[in-house]
């Protein structure tokens, strides 16, 4: 296989996605040889300051820049190519108001896609990741981001479509990651309890809190709790957006091994056959 290396690509609304959403994994399959690249869909302009230590002057005036900085760095952290697509960051409105003009929730599935599948012809994965049609929590980057990967990965490899874009390519598998599922942070809150330490998640692992959110049928669990630092180290990278001193970072990583040392997806497309669950994202593809 070190001629034709297994390739992953990874689909993200923002900077800061690949790192807080299944970036073990990512770190993972690097350490074993895959070629990973990270598609971001926008610069993530538009997002606030979360960390109260970079919440001072000139951080908002510059974000696109800082922001492109981070991603670098995280980047370099998991030991992955990466690739902006290219369009702006659409917030996240309040109820009622207008996406602003422009920005990428508001572009044709065909001019948004575009972008991806010209990256799907040159880099070659075998396996998408993204996030399923909720975006995972409803913001419209991310529900745009989940329409743009479907639409490449079933778009990549037709000759026909998205002519001069490269040369067809069709991935054979697309997942949808199930982060932060209920059973995650149930795992994680008992195991602080039976430690006798406090939990942050109490109110996290009630129905209220899950009401409505969508709990995708896990398929896949990638055991990666060996990358669970890089995942920590690169996600810090984006200093702007995540504080160190959250509730993130709250939980000791010793227990989150214990008790939940991998990551989850939804198996959402596939041209192999594979035998459910699994334990690889590239099971049915490896000679």
């Amino acid at each position: 296989m070190t001629a034709n290396p297994l390739r992953l690509m990874a689909v993200h609304a923002h900077p800061d996605d690949e790192s807080s959403k299944a970036a073990a994994t990512t770190a993972r399959y690097v350490s074993e040889g895959v070629d990973v690249l990270v598609c971001t869909c926008t610069g993530g302009e538009r997002g606030d300051v979360l960390n109260p230590a970079m919440d001072r002057p000139g951080v908002l005036e510059n974000m696109a820049e800082i922001r492109r900085k981070e991603m670098a760095e995280a980047a370099a952290v998991l030991g992955v190519g990466h690739r902006w697509l290219g369009f702006v960051d659409s917030g996240l409105p309040g109820e009622g108001e207008p996406l602003p003009d422009g920005c990428f929730a508001v572009q044709d599935l065909a001019v948004a896609a575009e972008p991806l599948v010209a990256a799907v012809r040159e880099f070659r994965p075998h396996v998408i990741v993204t996030y399923d049609e909720s975006g995972g929590y409803p913001h419209p980057d991310h529900i745009m981001t989940n329409r743009v990967a479907v639409e490449a990965f079933e778009a990549a490899g037709d000759p026909d479509r998205y002519p001069g874009t490269g040369e067809p390519w069709q991935p054979l598998k697309l997942y949808y990651i199930a982060s932060f599922t209920r059973e995650w942070f149930t795992a994680i809150h008992e195991g602080l309890l039976a430690r006798g330490l406090p939990s942050p998640l109490a109110e996290m692992v009630t129905d209220d809190w899950f009401e409505g959110m969508p709990e995708l049928p896990v398929t896949t669990r990638v055991t990666c709790d060996d990358h669970f630092e890089i995942r920590d180290r690169a996600m810090k990278a984006h200093a702007t957006q995540i504080d160190p001193d959250g509730p993130w970072f709250a939980h000791p990583r010793d227990l989150e091994r214990e008790v939940w040392p991998m990551e989850d997806y939804h198996l959402a497309r596939s041209l192999v056959e594979t035998e459910l669950p699994e334990t690889d994202l590239f099971a049915g593809i490896r000679p």
